[in-house]
């Protein structure tokens, strides 16, 4: 799963990183995506930024992976961009690419990856920060955590997709006054205007991700797959466009084993088993 790492044969848990800001570790079809910079609450420097791509890649090829989980190490989720990085950036003339670069194929990977990603925002989540969990398919947020859009107070506008994710999530109108107002969001604030799925205890939260991807992995992945594409076509489209994709993708699943399976199952009213294929 990551080039130059070795995981033990037969290894129930595997654990491997590419650069020592991410760190990428697998238990059974779960991977948990780690980002490693806690003194700085996980701030995107460039390293950050490829590894994390990298690291997305590579669990979106490997078959063995059935759900992600996304997280931050220490008291923080990520506050987007590194601050001190980009003010030398700045201070040497040059123009940022890294919104091309970096953050747009983040958030593609992250909204686009075949099979289900938790956020688990331990801790403040701001700018891109904010808008990595907004691009995930669930959001569990600790108790102790708050989401800041805080583009605004930069001088900048939403980037990694925040202005598509956010209104979907929470409408045109609030979108609006959190994008421009910039203001942190309690978890109960976020919980109460759909921003997030759950508000759980911070020292539960690592278990509560864990056990909600972990039960996704049971499911049928070409499905779920399916379903996020269903999502995405239709929040974008028609309800003739949306039909014509639903029609498609339910064409592919009817000739999956999943379906065939989970068919013979009902009728011999037994439970299902997914194999993802």
């Amino acid at each position: 799963m990551c080039a130059g790492s070795h995981r033990p044969r037969g290894a129930a848990t595997g654990r491997c990183q590419l650069s020592d800001t991410v760190l990428l570790a697998r238990t059974g079809a779960v991977a948990t995506i780690t980002l490693n910079r806690p003194e700085a609450l996980n701030a995107c420097t460039v390293e950050l930024k490829q590894a994390l791509l990298h690291m997305l890649s590579s669990v979106r090829d490997d078959s063995a992976v059935r759900a992600v989980v996304l997280t931050g190490a220490g008291h923080g989720f990520c506050v987007g961009q590194d601050l001190h990085e980009h003010g030398q950036l700045l201070a040497a003339g040059a123009e940022s690419t890294t919104v091309r670069d970096h953050y747009n194929p983040i958030t593609l990977a992250l909204a686009t990856m075949p099979k289900p990603v938790v956020a688990a925002v331990n801790g403040v989540a701001a700018g891109a920060g904010a808008a990595f969990a907004f691009a995930c398919d669930f959001r569990l947020i600790a108790d102790t955590a708050t989401i800041r859009p805080a583009f605004i107070g930069l001088g900048l506008g939403p980037d990694s997709g925040a202005s598509w994710t956010l209104q979907r999530l929470v409408g045109y109108g609030r979108a609006t006054a959190l994008l421009l107002l910039g203001e942190s969001i309690s978890p109960d604030h976020a919980l109460e205007m759909g921003l997030v799925n759950a508000v759980v205890p911070a020292d539960h939260l690592a278990a509560a991700a864990a056990e909600l991807a972990a039960r996704l992995a049971e499911g049928p992945t070409l499905a779920l797959a399916a379903t996020k594409q269903a999502l995405a076509a239709a929040a974008a489209g028609s309800l003739a466009d949306a039909l014509a994709v639903e029609e498609r993708l339910q064409g592919e699943l009817g000739r999956t084993s999943d379906h065939f399976n989970a068919t013979n199952a009902f009728l011999a009213k037994q439970t299902p088993g997914f194999e993802g294929r």
